[in-house]
């Protein structure tokens, strides 16, 4: 009996695989052993970054509200404190645009969370 060896599905397989590592450099998009290895290798930190991103919007989101609290002579914790107290329900996306493209705007929610936390209490002592 002739043996089988399922080329056109095998072959489909491997073709599938080596499109997937175009535009790799070398033996990375040409031999299918380093090729999938590579595949593999990119699709796992590709699922890694897409969480990654989300983190990095936030610490950047984060720090931009800082640094527009700070010009305001407010700490970001101080604010987002404020800001939970006064009821204010805005996520640190949409504070960080209002911030950068309306100021006037964000100059009245700091003055929102000022007048919704207590004086800081001075711990220096004399």
């Amino acid at each position: 009996m002739v043996r089988a060896t399922n080329a056109p599905a095998s072959r489909k397989r491997r073709k599938r695989r080596l499109k997937m590592a175009r535009g790799y450099y070398g033996a990375r998009s040409r031999l299918y052993r380093t090729a999938t290895e590579a595949v593999d290798r990119a699709m796992a930190t590709a699922y890694a970054h897409r969480k990654r991103k989300k983190r990095d919007f936030r610490s950047l989101w984060i720090t931009r509200i800082s640094a527009a609290c700070r010009a305001r002579r407010i700490t970001y914790s101080r604010f987002m404190e404020g800001l939970r107290k006064a009821g204010i329900t805005l996520n640190r996306k949409m504070l960080s645009e209002t911030a950068i493209h309306d100021p006037d705007s964000f100059d009245r929610l700091v003055e929102e969370a000022r007048a919704h936390i207590p004086p800081a209490r001075n711990n220096s002592s004399s």
